[in-house]
């Protein structure tokens, strides 16, 4: 189902807090635990910020190739820095961030792994489970994998994606399911345990209007929402939306129906293809069970809200849209309780953050 979507006139309810510039593009965004911010850079080197200030608290630098994904681990009590994990070029890394130095190299890292096949093949995208024991990944060869965080114990999955593989989300309430995303304009479901392929829906492009060639539907971005609705952002400017796979609400008519086998969520009759934008969807976040946040390359952000309930009445309406200050360029969001953090390059060429926070 295709559909357009309306301006939307509302005001955000988010007002700009602090920026900062970075020598080198920011490249990804991460929050851990305590409330800082982590970013990556392409320059190999990742900062540390407390949410209230642009104050740099502490860095990783000389990684090598670009930082293209964190996850923060909790270490110790809820103020500390934590363990991070971050991808850079073909390899993981971890790091105890409560280690007493400032600055940390690519020699203290606690554990490396190796996860693509050569250097061209560079990681993409780290993302966590809801136990906190596994991550996935996905690499430029198209392949999805994951890896135990106690054992490091890695697992490829028999399947791969034509092309880039760009993003990866592991399925809340399904302990063992997963869905990744690649230019090849493919979502792909795995069982990830038995490294198996159980669905798949392919993204197709819209007939060019005018005669005007598109860019192809590359799949950049994915959230799942805790109910488990996915949503994926297109380099054509789309949203696709699929609630194949929501669970309903305790109280809720329907409710009570027999928990599915295996997740549902790329169904094609259960999904829609918004378009909101003429340039690429690089993020969309899930911010409550059916209030989803996109942000396009040059930094609009749209909060949206799902409507309907089967694939015939869906639809996304937009609540508010918000224009970025100082990032030009976006290439990560993060959105966490009261804040929104944006990443990218400046106008003068320079790594950008700016927070955002609720009025």
């Amino acid at each position: 189902m295709e559909t357009a979507v309306e301006k939307v006139e509302s005001s955000p309810p988010y007002s700009l807090q602090w920026t900062t510039e970075t020598p080198a593009s920011i490249s990804c965004l991460s929050v851990g635990p305590s409330g800082h911010i982590f970013a990556g850079s392409d320059d190999g080197s990742v900062r540390v910020y407390n949410r209230d200030s642009p104050k740099v608290q502490k860095a990783i630098r000389g990684l090598g190739s670009e930082v293209s994904s964190i996850i923060c681990l909790k270490e110790g009590s809820n103020t500390d820095l934590g363990l991070l994990w971050v991808a850079s070029g073909r390899r993981a890394f971890s790091f105890s961030m409560n280690s007493s130095k400032m600055i940390l190299m690519s020699s203290d890292a606690t554990s490396t792994i190796e996860l693509g096949a050569d250097d061209e093949d560079v990681l993409n995208e780290l993302t966590l489970n809801h136990k906190r024991t596994e991550i996935a990944f996905s690499l430029d060869s198209g392949v999805v994998g994951t890896f135990d965080l106690s054992t490091k114990k890695v697992t490829r999955m028999r399947s791969k994606h034509n092309t880039i593989c760009g993003t990866v989300r592991f399925i809340p309430d399904r302990p063992n399911e997963l869905v990744s995303g690649g230019f090849d304009s493919a979502l792909l479901h795995f069982d990830y345990h038995q490294a198996t392929l159980l669905s798949r829906f392919d993204l197709t492009a819209p007939p060019p209007s005018s005669g005007v060639s598109l860019s192809p539907p590359f799949i950049l971005s994915s959230s799942v929402s805790q109910s488990g609705i996915i949503s994926a952002g297109t380099a054509d400017g789309r949203i696709w939306v699929g609630i194949g796979g929501e669970k309903s609400p305790s109280g809720q008519q329907g409710a009570q129906k027999k928990r599915r086998r295996k997740w549902e969520g790329l169904q094609h009759e259960d999904g829609l293809a918004i378009k909101i934008a003429e340039g690429p969807i690089v993020a969309v976040s899930f911010t409550g069970p059916r209030t989803l946040l996109s942000c396009t390359l040059l930094g609009t952000v749209v909060e949206h809200e799902l409507e309907g309930n089967t694939g015939n009445n869906l639809a996304l309406a937009p609540v508010w849209t918000n224009e970025t200050q100082c990032v030009t360029k976006v290439n990560a969001l993060v959105a966490v309780d009261d804040q929104i953090i944006i990443g990218g390059l400046s106008k003068d060429g320079k790594g950008a953050v700016e927070i955002w926070i609720k009025s």
